[in-house]
């Protein structure tokens, strides 16, 4: 996902979901640094990333890490003055809309502090080895995330 790619949007008065780009990327590390979230993997073009704008502030990110029809869904975040607005649950539809298009089978996630949110998305809980054996290459899985964080699955 691209700034150029066709990304479900759309206003909730006031954010704006889209593509990311690279001029992004000072605004989303700072986000995932205030959520003490991990950078490990983030890439610098932001590929395969949807970011919220609200008044021409990046307030929300999301991120994809495709590995074949799998897929690892990471660097959810939103500023904190934000939170508790649903612009949370838009990103991860809009990213849950994207995957699917793209081909995506599967998406795993891993958290220290989400595991009751994802569940109204489909996400279940799941064994850390259950997961595609593709995304144990991913920085998360290789340690960027601890060892105790819970691991979902979602078949898409």
């Amino acid at each position: 996902m691209t700034g150029t790619d066709t990304v479900p949007s759309g206003q909730d008065g006031r954010a704006t979901i889209r593509g990311a780009t690279a001029a992004d990327a000072v605004a989303v590390r700072a986000l995932l640094t205030g959520a003490q979230l991990p950078l490990d993997g983030v890439p610098d073009d932001l590929a395969h990333f949807l970011v919220a704008e609200q008044d021409g502030t990046v307030v929300g990110a999301i991120g994809l890490e495709p590995f074949g029809e799998a897929a690892l869904l990471r660097s959810a975040v939103v500023a904190p003055a934000v939170r508790g607005t649903g612009l949370g649950e838009r990103l991860v539809r809009a990213l849950l809309a994207a995957a699917t298009a793209s081909g995506t089978r599967e998406l795993v996630l891993l958290t220290t502090t989400a595991d009751a949110w994802f569940p109204r998305f489909g996400f279940e809980r799941i064994a850390r080895e259950a997961a595609p054996v593709a995304l144990h290459a991913s920085e998360e899985f290789r340690g960027a995330c601890p060892a105790s964080a819970v691991v979902m699955r979602l078949r898409v």
